[in-house]
């Protein structure tokens, strides 16, 4: 009894030791060695400061103040944000708050789902909403858009009106970029070229070549906005 005891207390120690300690000091050793970048969340910094990551989405938004107290509105204990117009927006977020790398998930809804339903309407809203000036017509309609192009729900790109599995996707497809551009190139009052070839600087193709569809990682493509 007492032998098997011992010998359980032993293997217990080494296992410990070799799968709990040892393992994973060898396993970060390499991985520090052989792709650094990866290991460490691919984390960008500007001057020395931690801005974000290329693998997690970032809310380029400005928060919403009462008009009458300049107080920061709030909804559940987090603040209401508006979409900031001189950046490009990644695509909806389905953590609360939005892109909250700490807590990723998605709506667990079904494509039939109300829910699922008025969440997508309200994306598409906001997505037209960020291609109008702020001119409108009488009946609350757009009188002219920064892309002419995309005044309806039927041109709003897919990944602006969904989320993603994780619900912080860095990334917006080719589609997406460019009709934001339109936006970004009025407000910073720089060319459609400019902006247009900023987006094919960020844009990287399919994995390994064949897998999926090529996409732009808005914040690079923010921070190099902010570099102009």
């Amino acid at each position: 009894m007492k032998k098997d005891i011992v010998t359980s207390a032993i293997g217990i120690v080494v296992i410990t030791l070799l799968c709990g300690i040892i393992y994973p000091l060898l396993i970060t050793g390499v991985s520090q060695v052989a792709f650094p970048g990866n290991a460490n969340g691919q984390q960008l910094f500007v001057d020395g400061k931690l801005v974000g990551s290329k693998i997690i989405g970032q809310n380029f938004a400005d928060v919403v103040k009462n008009p009458k107290t300049g107080k920061v509105e709030m909804s559940d204990g987090n603040p209401v944000t508006t979409p900031d117009p001189r950046y490009f927006q990644t695509r909806p977020s389905g953590t609360t708050p939005a892109d909250n790398d700490a807590a990723t998930s998605f709506a667990n809804y079904g494509p039939n789902s109300t829910i699922t339903l008025a969440a997508l309407q309200s994306n598409i809203s906001t997505y037209l909403q960020l291609n109008c000036p702020t001119t409108l017509t009488k009946s609350g309609g757009c009188s002219s858009w920064y892309d002419p192009a995309v005044t309806s729900a039927a041109q709003v790109p897919v990944d602006a009106a969904d989320t993603s599995a994780s619900g912080v996707d860095p990334e917006i497809s080719v589609l997406n970029a460019h009709i934001q551009a339109y936006r970004i190139a009025a407000v910073r009052h720089l060319s459609l070229a400019t902006v247009d070839k900023l987006i094919n600087q960020y844009t990287f193709g399919r994995g390994l070549g064949f897998s999926g569809e090529p996409g732009v990682d808005v914040l690079e493509l923010n921070l190099a906005l902010n570099r102009i």
